[in-house]
């Protein structure tokens, strides 16, 4: 693997298997690329940080956070952009995980890619049906997957990622690669490892 730090943002839908093709993806890149740190940007991860402080902010978000409310997209920008201010050297490998989930924040993602001049950014859709997921995610039977719960991040999806998909399937600048999500863990693995490396 050539030594250019490398820039994935990686996109599907709840039940889809995302989090663990980003932990396959960590597996290779620091076997490929051991010397180089990578950073791993999840919206969810920084959320239940910014949980486990004592401030007004913190109040005010556990408090849409417990009603299943949607935080507004202030909020999910600040987190990641302060946290690539924080961390990022321009030498580490990103990952962005859970974000961006609406056309604003892509675009926001969009420029701050380009300010901090990271190399031919790679987008990874795992594809998967409306149809899929949900049997996916009714069968995984966790506590927040009830219907209510799966239909509502179906219909998130719909509304709101899909144009996020769009933008940036359109833009020459980025790299889009469209995974069948719909196969084995191992085969979805193999076709991500074949089209981005």
């Amino acid at each position: 693997m050539d030594s250019i730090e490398k820039t994935f943002i990686i996109i599907g839908r709840s039940g889809c298997g995302k989090g663990t093709q980003v932990e396959l993806l960590k597996e290779k890149l620091s076997i490929d690329d051991k010397d180089r740190k990578i950073l791993h940007i999840e919206t969810g991860a920084l959320f239940r940080k910014l949980l486990q402080t004592e401030s007004y902010t913190q109040k005010l978000t556990k408090e849409i956070v417990e009603i299943g409310g949607l935080m507004p997209e202030v909020m999910a920008i600040s987190l990641w952009s302060n946290y690539m201010i924080q961390n990022y050297t321009g030498e580490e490998n990103l990952i962005f995980d859970g974000c961006p989930r609406k056309v604003i924040e892509a675009q926001l993602l969009d420029s701050m890619i380009k300010f901090y001049k990271a190399s031919s950014p790679t987008i990874i859709y795992i594809n998967v049906s409306r149809k899929w997921a949900e049997e996916r995610l009714t069968a995984r039977g966790r506590k927040d997957d009830s219907p209510e719960g799966i239909e509502s991040r179906m219909n998130w999806f719909d509304k709101e990622v899909a144009p996020v998909i769009d933008f940036f399937r359109n833009d020459p600048a980025y790299r889009f690669v469209d995974i069948n999500g719909e196969q084995a863990i191992e085969q979805v693995k193999q076709d991500i490892f074949e089209k981005i490396f």
